[in-house]
């Protein structure tokens, strides 16, 4: 099923944490500078889930929030705004990030030979620590045999050559 979203903030909230932070993501950009108790009367989430929503949103950078003195009640509250025009940046910090990690990982399945008992429970060995076990596997002492990664490394290379033409646009 796929689902056609209103704008990219909306689409990148629903993205981090599903339904909930839909909801508080449209409840945002329906009012400006909006507290807590107002997102909850408008999405009917109970105001723990909205808080933990609206925390981990502005953790993120994807919210901004001002203290401001309530008048009718005397104590301080938090109004949210969204900042929708954070959220492509966001993505594309994900996305370098992400190209990171897999262009490490890449270099660590090019830079060693990897072995393996056949046994999908047990763990893939580099060869120094398979001569270290004598080439038995530690946990189920059958015989590991040399791994070839071809298809790990041919999937990781797809990846990064997709992320790094998707930031060129």
């Amino acid at each position: 099923m796929h689902i056609e979203y209103e704008d990219s903030f909306v689409k990148l909230a629903s993205l981090i944490g599903g339904e909930e932070y839909l909801k508080v993501a449209r409840a945002l950009l329906n009012s400006e500078d909006v507290t807590d108790e107002e997102i909850a009367s408008a999405t009917g989430l109970r105001i723990n889930i909205v808080r933990k929503v609206l925390y981990d949103m502005f953790g993120k950078a994807l919210i901004s929030g001002i203290r401001v003195k309530d008048d009718k009640k005397g104590w301080f509250v938090y109004r949210w705004r969204a900042r929708r025009d954070y959220a492509d940046s966001f993505i594309e910090n994900q996305k370098k990030k992400i190209l990171e990690r897999l262009k490490k990982r890449l270099e660590y399945e090019e830079s060693a030979e990897f072995y393996h008992c056949g046994n999908k429970s047990c763990d893939r060995l580099s060869f120094e620590e398979a001569v270290e076990v004598l080439f038995k596997c530690p946990n189920c002492k059958n015989l590991l045999n040399k791994v070839d990664n071809t298809n790990i490394k041919k999937a990781l290379r797809y990846k990064i050559d997709e992320i790094a033409r998707d930031l060129k646009k």
